[in-house]
């Protein structure tokens, strides 16, 4: 096991920068998730630490070794994709032990290698089968088996899951999670779905284009979220944002109030930044911080009612056109057309100015 650290790398296509200065250090059997949405740069980020991108400028280093411009081969890192890449024509076991043969390892050694991780992975009675013969979540764990063997320093997971299906993706999550807990072995993990991210990582580490927004502990980034950036993608669903009007500032706390949408004046507790009166800013409440007893109120008209079972998901314009979601156990009380006005938590409420950095 090894940690990694990345030091000012930058990635260029041309004249363009995709990757702008990435300055990381990843701790010894950490688990790391790069989330962030299509085209922010975390697959190549991957890539360039599995070798298989160049690095245009910066350095890499794993278990403290410079591999900036070492042959993947070198590196001491094992890779799954998000394809599983097996080989059809051969077993489970010979496909696990794979790499090992290519290693030049004896067979006695390659088929205890192979047990272990396929006990690991519960694939024992699947050994002699084919990949035409599994599951896909079967065939995704024979992918992990196929990198556990080689005993790297640090994995790398490509979207391992999006190829399954919403069952299938919950019962590999819930895998990799015990594997990791297991192996202790540093992980880094890339994914477009912050659920993945959420409940899997130690450190998330939110991208947007090809620059880190920040990186924290899956619940520091949920409560305490740098900017409207990371607070509108980290949560399912997201963040609701509202345009409101400060109206003076006291002992640390933001009065705000926008009246065209019945939000009277609420005080909204400040960071350290600085808020000034008349300063138009953007207000953050999430979906579950609304309830009957809240201190704010908005309102709306009902538009969609999302009826999941033990709890719902209300959706409601409010009356400059904008979108609200109010998680509700009472899904009966909603009805399409009807309007509400919405009370919230005035405690948990967050506040943005105009730049998008909270205040």
């Amino acid at each position: 096991m090894a940690g990694l650290s990345l030091k000012s790398v930058k990635k260029r296509f041309g004249d363009t920068e995709v990757i702008t200065g990435v300055d990381l250090s990843v701790e010894d059997g950490e688990f790391l998730v790069f989330v962030g949405p299509s085209g922010c740069g975390k697959s190549t980020l991957l890539r360039m630490i599995a070798g298989l991108e160049s690095v245009s400028d910066g350095n890499i280093e794993i278990g403290g070794r410079d591999v900036t411009h070492l042959d993947p081969a070198r590196r001491g890192i094992a890779m799954v994709f998000q394809t599983y890449a097996l080989y059809p024509h051969m077993t489970v076991a010979a496909n696990i032990g794979f790499p090992l043969e290519m290693a030049g390892l004896g067979q006695g050694e390659i088929d205890r290698k192979v047990a272990d991780a396929a006990k690991v992975l519960h694939l024992e009675p699947y050994l002699q089968r084919k990949p035409r013969e599994l599951s896909g979540g079967q065939r995704q764990r024979v992918a992990i088996g196929r990198a556990i063997v080689r005993q790297p320093d640090v994995f790398l997971f490509d979207e391992p899951l999006s190829n399954l299906d919403a069952e299938l993706r919950i019962q590999m999550r819930l895998e990799i999670a015990r594997l990791h807990q297991k192996l202790k072995s540093t992980m880094v993990y890339v994914t477009h779905d912050q659920v993945e991210a959420m409940t899997l990582a130690s450190r998330i580490v939110v991208l947007r284009a090809g620059r880190i927004e920040q990186v924290g502990a899956p619940l520091d980034l949920y409560e305490n979220p740098d900017n409207i950036f990371v607070a509108g993608f980290i949560g399912s669903p997201r963040m609701n944002f509202v345009t409101t009007t400060v109206s003076r500032v006291a002992d640390g706390f933001a009065y705000v109030n926008a009246d065209t949408l019945g939000l009277k004046e609420i005080a909204v507790r400040l960071r350290g930044a600085v808020a000034s009166a008349g300063e138009t800013v953007t207000l953050g409440i999430r979906p579950e911080h609304f309830g009957p007893n809240g201190a704010g109120s908005l309102e709306g008209t009902v538009s969609v009612v999302e009826r999941l079972g033990g709890v719902s998901y209300v959706h409601a314009s409010l009356a400059d056109g904008s979108q609200i979601a109010v998680e509700s156990r009472d899904s009966r009380a909603y009805q399409a057309g009807q309007n509400h006005a919405f009370a919230f938590d005035t405690d948990r409420a967050l506040l943005f100015g105009s730049d998008g950095r909270r205040l």
